[in-house]
C-alpha cells in the first residue's frame, strides 16, 4: 500500500479527482486529494509559489504519511516536484501527469514561448489572478459535454503569483524516482506529440520512465479508471 497525494492543475481543486479516488481506494491505497491555497474551497487564501509547495509538504507531514506517491497534474507538477525534494524518505515516487516540471529559477509562465508575457498580462488585467477559460478551451480533449460543464463550473481563478514566481530546487530533479505520464489527444501519434525539452532530458535518467495515455490533458475526467491503473502501476515500480 502507498499513499497518493493528488494535486490537480491550474484553477482546479481536490474535487477534480472525485472519479479517480474510488479506484485507488478499492486497490487498498491511501488517497489524499489536495486543494492548493487560493483555489476551490480555499479561494481567498493568499498564495505564492512557495505557499503551494508548503501546502503539499504540510499535507504529508500533518497526515503522518509515508510511502508517498505525489501526483502533480499540469501546473501542479511545479510545486509537486519541489515538495518531493522536501519530504525526504517519506517519498516513494513522483508522478508528473501531463505536467510542467520545475526548473530551478524558472516559473510556470517563463516556459511559455513568449516567456510568459501573455500570462503575466492576463494576470495583471484580472486583479492578480489567471482568469477562467471558456468551455471551448476543452475542445478536442476527449471530454463529454457533461465533463466540460463540470470543469467550467468547478474552476476558480488561479492566484497569479504562483505562476510567475520561480521554482527553487535543492538538487537535480533527475535523481527523484519519477514517472511522466504523457497524454496524447485523440488521434495523435506518439511521434507527433513529444515531451518538451526539459522533460525529454529528465527521461534520460535511470530514475525516470515515460507512460503514454491515449486521451487529452484532463484524464481524471476523460479516463479516470485508466488513470487510476496507471498510478497504481507507477507506484509499484
Amino acid at each position: 500500500m502507498v499513499n497518493f497525494v493528488l494535486v490537480a492543475g491550474a484553477r482546479l481543486g481536490a474535487w477534480a479527482w472525485d472519479e479517480v479516488v474510488p479506484y485507488l481506494r478499492a486497490a487498498g491505497h491511501g488517497v489524499y486529494p489536495l486543494t492548493l491555497s487560493g483555489l476551490a474551497e480555499k479561494r481567498g487564501v493568499p498564495a505564492r509559489q512557495a505557499t503551494h509547495v508548503q501546502d503539499i509538504v504540510s499535507e504529508v507531514e500533518l497526515q503522518g504519511l509515508r510511502d508517498v506517491v505525489l501526483v502533480g497534474h499540469s501546473y501542479s507538477g511545479i510545486p509537486v516536484g519541489q515538495a518531493a525534494e522536501r519530504i525526504g524518505d517519506r517519498l516513494s515516487r513522483v508522478v508528473f501527469l501531463d505536467s510542467s516540471v520545475p526548473v530551478d529559477g524558472e516559473s510556470f509562465a517563463s516556459a511559455w514561448p513568449d516567456g510568459g508575457a501573455a500570462v503575466k498580462a492576463s494576470i495583471a488585467e484580472n486583479g492578480g489572478f489567471w482568469p477562467l477559460v471558456p468551455a471551448a478551451h476543452y475542445d478536442g480533449e476527449g471530454l463529454t459535454d457533461e465533463q466540460i460543464a463540470r470543469l467550467v463550473r468547478g474552476s476558480t481563478p488561479h492566484p497569479g503569483a504562483t505562476l510567475t514566481e520561480p521554482a527553487v530546487l535543492a538538487g537535480p530533479l533527475s535523481e527523484l524516482p519519477a514517472t511522466y505520464v504523457l497524454c496524447l489527444p485523440d488521434g495523435a501519434e506518439s511521434d507527433d506529440t513529444e515531451p518538451d525539452e526539459d522533460v525529454a532530458e529528465l527521461l534520460s535518467s535511470k530514475h525516470w520512465r515515460l507512460v503514454e495515455m491515449n486521451t487529452g490533458h484532463w484524464p481524471m475526467f476523460s479516463r479516470p479508471r485508466e488513470l487510476a491503473q496507471v498510478l497504481i502501476e507507477s507506484a509499484v515500480e
